[in-house]
């Protein structure tokens, strides 16, 4: 029986359907494979071409390959590395004006002989813009007009008559991605950057830093040190974050005050003391770059939990306010 032949139904006890799915996912993963240990110098010097351009990264193919081109273009732009599609059909009636000096091209063509790419390669060469070809053919057209050709392996379409693009698709995305990867890590891209880049969404919101969100300036309920209870009970109500915090003659937070202190401190004396004898001496407190995320894990840790959270910097001054309602909303849950 050839090797990726599919088993009689009968003799597995899966039906077609399962068979079918599980021989092209075993044969895209032999695909996969085999471009992984065909990796050598030309990746790094595909990397090294791209991460020296001062412009974007055109991406560009035809058919199936163009599809994936546009999602190699999206993958790298969101990864710190400007990009953009360019459709070689519409190329070739004006959209050439999109490629711009210092701009590189990479193009996907399985058999690199694709019609269509003529006029964006022969436009790369003349006004000497990088090349990057991303193709099955070391003698094709492309790769041998390009700065760098990325070979794929000679893999099998897992289509049964050898002609949908499947594997060498899947093979092209995943080089795709290896290169937005290895050009994110040159780069040092952060999660600072990922955030500026992905504002919406679960992800976006899973980035967002406490100093996005705090509360900050006259919001914060603040009193001095030596201030009466009197007071301070109604700098709280003012405030409405169930709490107020004290600092001293610099401005450092030293204490906090709950509606749980007030409770446990009731009695005929309470508006006559001064928040030193009620207030907790070591508040919880958040740094500004901390992840939302991070700011609703401590609230929630420790016996009690507690609502709010000054922000404070390395000096000790608080410069905001959180609490976990701001949280949620934040859907950091």
């Amino acid at each position: 029986m050839p090797k990726h032949a599919a088993m009689p139904a009968e003799e597995t006890g899966e039906s077609a359907g399962i068979l079918a799915a599980r021989r092209v996912l075993r044969m895209e993963m032999e695909g996969l494979r085999a471009l992984l240990d065909g990796l050598d110098e030309r990746f790094e010097a595909a990397v090294a071409l791209i991460a020296g351009i001062r412009g974007r990264v055109i991406v560009t193919g035809m058919g199936k390959s163009g599809h994936v081109a546009r999602k190699i273009a999206a993958t790298l732009a969101s990864t710190g590395t400007p990009a953009q599609f360019v459709h070689p059909g519409e190329a070739s009636h004006g959209d050439l004006g999109m490629i711009a000096a210092g701009d590189a091209v990479i193009a996907l063509s399985n058999s690199g002989e694709t019609a269509e790419l003529a006029d964006i390669v022969a436009y790369s060469r003349r006004f000497r813009i990088p090349l990057v070809a991303m193709t099955r053919r070391a003698a094709s057209a492309l790769a041998e007009a390009a700065d760098v050709a990325l070979l794929l392996p000679d893999s099998a379409e897992a289509c049964p008559m050898g002609l949908a693009p499947t594997t060498s698709t899947t093979m092209m995305l995943a080089l795709g991605d290896a290169i937005a990867v290895a050009l994110l890590e040159r780069k040092g891209f952060s999660v600072t950057d990922f955030h500026v880049l992905h504002p919406g969404g679960q992800l976006g919101r899973k980035l967002l830093r406490v100093s996005d969100i705090m509360h900050r300036g006259e919001a914060m309920p603040l009193v001095a040190g030596g201030t009466g209870m009197a007071e301070a009970i109604l700098v709280m109500s003012a405030k409405s974050f169930g709490c107020v915090g004290v600092v001293d003659e610099a401005g450092r937070l030293v204490g906090i005050i709950t509606d749980g202190d007030l409770r446990r401190h009731m009695s005929s004396e309470l508006l006559a003391a001064r928040v030193e004898a009620v207030m907790s001496t070591s508040p919880r407190t958040i740094r500004p770059r901390a992840l939302v995320g991070e700011a609703l894990s401590l609230m929630n840790a420790g016996t009690p939990r507690i609502l709010c959270l000054f922000v404070v910097e390395d000096s000790g001054r608080p410069i905001g306010i959180l609490n976990v309602h701001d949280c949620l909303r934040a859907g950091a849950a």
